[in-house]
């Protein structure tokens, strides 16, 4: 009797996915007691050594099945209790809404000679595999237990992944178990120690259901990037500049020659210098250079890539744009979607994909180009995450059968892909320079010449100037025009969603995978409201006097201009409520050397995060000294109370400011 394989992936579309590759489409489907999504398909697979032929059941879990909470007697809501969840026992036991898809998974295991794990393969899949693995060995201790290494759901990648099986990585499932319960925690401490106390000022706040720190150690620091921008907005005071503009019309040509101090802040050293010019009279060409020039096609894409420019270019915020790049992921249209890769491997094949796209009838002339002899390596960048390649297009669909956000997100794939594998945009530069009374003037003039990858990809711009005429070094001549012109600096803009998210890239707040979970969360507990672009706002936003400046600027997203077009629409701002202004103006005013609302507490945790992911650090290690670390920022708090409780009174009351 050929031994039995129990298969179990992350997600019902995985499962049926996988299962009917494996298969070849001979497959039975059962249903699984008590859920109605989750199926058992029976089919037989041989799998090569050691398990060879084997009869093989493939189902699924829809995403974690088991919680992390405080037992009862923990629940009740006192602020003179909140200290003590930094040390309360926590419980760890499967949901009630999964009890059937966990009793599912043991009894399988009763009659299977191994496991084999296919969630997805980052570190939230692997500890996604664990609950999996403790589910099965309640079954059945013996079990075997490994798990498939794939990124996509391309017929070939799968039949791969099932013939070369590797251990699961306990040390990736230590680390994500160190975060939940960190989250926990801290999260259950300080939301019910802000809540209780803000509450009790009464007025709108007494209405406020939670005022949830939640994930806060992203969350807080989120909301920080937009609340340091709304100030450097509103507290912007113009300063006034002067430069000197010169023209000189040759050929028909209006030539604009730009100063290369480009501005001063001083009115009478600019008249000075201005005058020096009108002395003088004539101006010489002392340089003139031309020499090719490239614009450089794009790196291959990565997750924060593909929000921040999907948010700009697509009409979607970046949660809408993961979940429906998740989709198109279960479907076998892309790649997986998460990943930190911006390098393909010398190894794939990355031809034969450009080959599936020569028969679509937007971008199918430039793939067969690239087919001809048109194709390039694709640039590498920095960044291997050693478990996903860049997104990439894994099959074609036609645009017409795919929904409009469906739409919208693979062609941006499928283009930035055909990107990668094309030339660098092609042109001349040419660069002239002259001085004018001792002072340096420059004109420059773009000739695009091939554009390339340009001609697939229009978020890019890349467009011909106007050409410059004929000059000679060391030739002189009188400017048509030479002015002092005068104006003000202006005021940055709210943050945009792309800026925040890269922001947040840059200071370790939240992974690849989450970051557009954060920025839903403050939106949704209405820290913060949005403006313009491409979605609404709530709440009301912030607008009473402020402090002075903060930190550097932030940002946010943006809209599409016209279908496919580049550059995008008007960019969606974000702006903090009274509320959203209170918390991080509360939290930052206690004095802590790590504010709540700063991203330096967060971005430890996740460098801690991968060192567990190396074996350089133990998960008690981690927990004991971030609980620490947050234990003190929590008695400094309840200690300063009154300065969160009179940031609230100032934003949300209006009282005193």
């Amino acid at each position: 009797m050929a031994p039995k394989i129990l298969c179990v992936a992350e997600k019902p579309s995985i499962a049926r996915s996988v299962a009917n590759h494996l298969s070849g489409g001979r497959v039975k489907t059962c249903n699984v007691p008590g859920n109605q999504y989750v199926k058992n398909y029976e089919f037989d697979f041989a799998f090569g050594q050691p398990w060879g032929n084997c009869s093989v059941t493939m189902t699924s879990v829809i995403g974690h099945l088991t919680g992390t909470d405080f037992p009862p007697q923990y629940k009740k809501w006192q602020v003179s209790t909140c200290r003590e969840l930094f040390d309360a026992p926590i419980v760890t036991k499967v949901a009630e809404d999964k009890e059937p898809i966990a009793r599912n998974i043991t009894q399988q295991a009763r009659h299977s000679k191994a496991l084999f794990i296919w969630t997805d393969c980052d570190r939230e899949g692997e500890h996604i595999g664990s609950e999996v693995r403790q589910a099965a060995l309640e079954g059945k201790a013996a079990i075997e237990v490994k798990r498939a290494i794939f990124s996509n759901t391309e017929r070939a990648h799968v039949l791969r992944a099932a013939q070369n099986p590797v251990p699961l990585d306990d040390r990736q499932v230590n680390a994500v178990a160190a975060r939940i319960e960190l989250d926990l925690r801290l999260g259950a401490a300080f939301t019910r120690f802000t809540t209780l106390t803000l509450q009790a000022l009464g007025g709108e706040l007494a209405d406020q259901r939670v005022i949830s720190y939640g994930k806060g150690s992203c969350q807080f620091p989120t909301l920080g990037f937009v609340v340091d921008r709304y100030f450097r907005v509103k507290n912007f005071v113009p300063e006034k500049f002067w430069s000197i503009k010169v023209m000189h019309r040759r050929e028909d040509i209006d030539v604009a020659f730009l100063w290369r101090r480009h501005r001063l802040f001083d009115r009478m050293a600019v008249v000075i210098l201005y005058e020096r010019c009108l002395a003088a009279r004539l101006a010489k060409v002392t340089k003139l250079l031309k020499k090719p020039t490239s614009k450089w096609r794009p790196l291959p894409l990565t997750t924060v890539e593909l929000q921040k420019l999907g948010s700009r270019f697509l009409r979607m915020d970046s949660q809408r744009v993961m979940k429906v790049a998740e989709d198109l992921y279960t479907k076998g249209w892309i790649s997986y979607p998460r990943t930190e890769t911006d390098q393909f491997d010398q190894g794939m094949d990355l031809r034969r994909l450009v080959e599936k796209q020569t028969q679509d009838n937007a971008w199918g002339h430039h793939a067969q180009e690239l087919l001809n002899g048109a194709f390039k390596q694709p640039r590498g960048g920095r960044n291997n995450d050693q478990a996903h390649p860049p997104i990439h297009p894994v099959n074609y669909v036609a645009s017409g059968t795919l929904g409009e956000d469906d739409r919208r997100v693979y062609e941006f794939v499928v283009r930035r892909f055909l990107a990668c594998c094309s030339d660098d945009a092609k042109g001349e530069s040419t660069i002239v320079e002259m001085d004018y009374g001792n002072e340096v003037f420059a004109a420059n003039g773009l000739l695009v010449l091939q554009k390339n990858y340009l001609l697939v990809y229009p978020y890019d711009r890349w467009e011909s100037s106007q050409q410059l005429p004929h000059f000679t070094v060391g030739e002189t001549f009188e400017p048509t025009e030479a002015n002092m012109t005068d104006g003000e600096t202006s005021a940055p803009g709210y943050l945009t969603e792309p800026e925040l998210i890269s922001l947040m890239d840059a200071n370790g707040i939240g992974t690849d995978a989450t970051m557009a979970e954060h920025i839903a969360k403050i939106k949704e507990r209405e820290y913060v409201m949005t403006q313009g672009g491409h979605g609404g706002g709530r709440g009301e936003a912030a607008g009473r006097s402020g402090r002075g400046g903060r930190g550097g600027g932030r940002g946010g997203r943006g809209g599409r201009g016209g279908e496919g077009a580049g550059n995008g629409g008007p960019a969606q701002q974000f702006i903090p409520t009274t509320l959203g202004v209170a918390l991080i103006e509360g939290y930052d005013s206690i004095g802590l050397d790590t504010s709540l609302g700063k991203p330096f507490l967060r971005k430890e945790m996740e460098i801690k995060m991968k060192e567990i992911c190396a074996g350089r650090k133990s998960r008690n290690d981690f927990v004991q000294e971030t609980l620490e670390q947050y234990r003190d920022v929590f008695v400094r708090t309840q200690q300063q109370v009154e300065l969160l409780k009179g940031a609230c009174r100032k934003y949300v009351f209006g009282e005193g400011g």
